[in-house]
C-alpha cells in the first residue's frame, strides 16, 4: 500500500493518466474520412459549403474562445477544464451523428472549437505537476500518447472504410464509446491543488516529483490532492521557498481549494499581474525567437490540416479513387510520434544547436508544402504532407520544451496561451480573406496558391528572416562552443 501511495505521489502517476486521455480522446477513425462524410449521402453538403461557410466558423470561434478559456483553466485548476473538454468533445461526435444541414454543422464547428481551445490545460496541467527535470520526458510522452492515438484512429477507419466494416456512422458511435473512456480517465485525473494566477499559495506553481528524487537542490512547495488518498506534497522549479513554511499536509484535510483572504485578488489585480509576467516572459530574445516560430508555424500547420483533404479530393475524387486518408494520416502520426518521443531522450545541447534545427528543419517542411500543394499527383501530395506533419511535430516537441525550460517564472499556459492566440490571429486574418464566403471564396486551389502566396511573401519576411537568424545564431554559438573547447584542450 505505501509503494502504492508513494507511485501515485511520484510524476509518472500524473503524466500516464493524461497520456492516457490524451490517446482516447484522439482516436477519431472518422477524421481522415471528415470531407468525403460531408459531402456524401449522409450530409449531401456541397464542398463550396464544407470549405466556405462551415470549416471558418472552427477558426473564429476558437479565437474568440481562446483567451476566455485560458483564464478559466487557470481558475478552476486544469483537470475541469480538461474534464469539460473531453464532454465538448463527446458532444461535437454526437452533432455529427444525429444532426444535418449547415447550420448544425456550423455549431458543430464552435463545439469543436470549444475542444481545442481547451488544449491548453493539456500541457498546463502536467507542467504544474511535474518537476523541471522531467519536463522533456513528460512532454515527448503526452504528445507521443496524443499522436499515437491519432495514429490508431487513422488506421482504424482506414481499415473500416477498405473492407466496408462499418458505415460512417458507426465509426461515430465507436468514437462515442472511446470518449466516454476517456471521461473517466479524466476525473481520475489528480487536481492540482494551485494555479498560477487565481489559486496561489506565494509560489510560483505545484508539482509533483518522484519520491527520492535525485535533484537535492530542487525546491519543494505546494500540495497536490489525489483522488480518494490524503493530500501529498509536491516538488516544482522556481523561487525558492523555505522548506519551513510548507504545510503539513495531515493539516490540510478538507481545505482544498481555500485561501486566506491575503491571497484572494481580484480580476484586475490578476490581469495587472497576466501583464507583467507576459512582459517578464518575453523578455528574453531567445523566448521570441521560438514564440515567433511557433506562432507561424502553427497558423500553416492548421491551415493545412483544416483544408487538406478538400486538395486531395481536388486532386484524386474519392468517387473514382480508393482514398488512403487515413493510411496516410496515420504514417504521418506514425512518424510524428517517433520523433516526438525520441526527442525526449537525445542527449544534446539544445542552447547551441536548437536553433539551426528549427531553421534548417521548418525550411525542410516549407519545401514540403510547396511540392504538395503545386503537384497534380495524389500521391506527390500524400507524401509531401507526411513529412511536413513530421518535422511540425518534432520542431514544436522542442519548442515547447525550450520555452518551458526557458522561463524565468512558471507561466506556461500564459506563454503557450499567448503563442497561440498570436497563431489564430494571423489565421483567422487569411481564413476571412481566402476561405469565407463572405471574402474572396476561392475554390481549393486558387484558395492553395493565395495561401502558398503569401506565405511566401511573409517568410520573407517573418519565417524566413527568423529562420535565417536562428542558424547564423546557432551557427556562431556552434563555431564559438568548438573553439572554447580547443582552447581548453590547448591549456590543459
Amino acid at each position: 500500500m505505501e509503494s502504492v501511495k508513494r507511485w501515485r505521489a511520484g510524476w509518472v502517476y500524473p503524466t500516464s493518466l493524461l497520456g492516457i486521455y490524451g490517446f482516447l480522446s484522439t482516436v477519431k477513425p472518422l477524421e481522415p474520412f471528415l470531407i468525403p462524410f460531408l459531402t456524401g449521402p449522409d450530409k449531401n453538403l456541397t464542398m463550396e459549403q464544407v470549405a466556405n461557410q462551415i470549416f471558418p466558423v472552427w477558426t473564429y470561434s476558437y479565437l474568440a474562445l481562446l483567451v476566455p478559456v485560458f483564464l478559466l483553466t487557470d481558475w478552476l485548476r486544469y483537470k475541469p477544464v480538461i474534464v469539460f473538454q473531453c464532454c465538448a468533445l463527446l458532444g461535437t461526435n454526437a452533432m455529427l451523428l444525429w444532426s444535418g444541414g449547415v447550420g448544425f454543422m456550423q455549431a458543430m464547428q464552435f463545439v469543436y472549437a470549444v475542444v481545442t481551445a481547451c488544449d491548453v490545460a493539456y500541457f498546463s496541467y502536467i507542467y504544474s505537476m511535474v518537476a523541471l527535470q522531467h519536463y522533456l520526458k513528460a512532454t515527448s510522452s503526452c504528445r507521443t500518447a496524443q499522436l499515437l492515438g491519432y495514429t490508431v484512429g487513422s488506421v482504424l477507419g482506414q481499415l473500416l472504410v477498405s473492407f466496408n466494416l462499418l458505415t460512417y456512422k458507426d465509426i461515430l458511435v465507436l468514437t462515442l464509446v472511446l470518449i466516454s473512456i476517456a471521461i473517466v480517465t479524466a476525473v481520475l485525473l489528480p487536481m492540482p491543488r494551485t494555479s498560477m494566477f487565481f489559486h496561489h499559495s506565494g509560489e510560483k506553481g505545484g508539482g509533483l516529483t518522484e519520491e527520492g528524487n535525485d535533484n537535492k537542490n530542487t525546491p519543494k512547495t505546494g500540495k497536490v490532492e489525489t483522488e480518494g488518498t490524503e493530500t501529498c506534497e509536491g516538488a516544482l522549479t522556481g523561487e525558492d521557498i523555505p522548506q519551513d513554511t510548507r504545510e503539513d499536509p495531515r493539516e490540510d484535510d478538507g481545505k482544498c481549494g481555500e485561501s486566506s483572504p491575503s491571497e484572494r485578488r481580484g480580476c484586475c489585480n490578476t490581469l495587472q499581474q497576466l501583464w507583467r509576467d507576459f512582459l517578464q516572459c518575453f523578455s528574453s530574445r531567445e523566448m521570441l525567437y521560438w514564440s515567433a516560430w511557433w506562432a507561424l508555424s502553427t497558423c500553416g500547420f492548421n491551415q493545412t490540416v483544416n483544408y487538406v483533404q478538400a486538395l486531395w479530393e481536388h486532386v484524386e475524387p474519392s468517387s473514382n479513387f480508393t482514398i488512403y486518408n487515413g493510411g496516410v494520416e496515420a504514417v504521418s502520426n506514425l512518424f510524428g510520434a517517433g520523433a516526438a518521443y525520441g526527442v525526449g531522450f537525445i542527449q544534446l545541447d539544445w542552447s547551441c544547436w536548437g536553433e539551426l534545427a528549427l531553421g534548417s528543419l521548418s525550411g525542410l517542411g516549407g519545401a514540403a508544402l510547396f511540392a504538395m500543394v503545386f503537384s497534380a499527383n495524389i500521391w506527390v501530395c500524400y507524401a509531401g504532407y507526411v513529412v511536413f506533419k513530421s518535422l511540425y511535430m518534432l520542431l514544436i516537441t522542442i519548442a515547447m520544451f525550450r520555452i518551458a525550460t526557458g522561463l524565468s517564472t512558471e507561466r506556461y499556459a500564459l506563454v503557450f496561451g499567448a503563442n497561440t492566440f498570436t497563431a489564430l490571429v494571423l489565421q483567422t486574418v487569411l481564413t476571412s480573406i481566402v476561405v469565407d464566403s463572405r471574402g474572396l471564396g476561392l475554390d481549393i486551389v486558387p484558395q492553395a496558391e493565395r495561401i502558398e502566396k503569401a506565405d511566401h511573401d511573409d517568410a520573407d519576411v517573418d519565417e524566413g528572416a527568423v529562420a535565417s537568424e536562428e542558424v547564423v545564431s546557432s551557427s556562431c554559438k556552434v563555431v564559438c562552443h568548438w573553439h572554447s573547447s580547443e582552447l581548453k584542450l590547448r591549456n590543459d
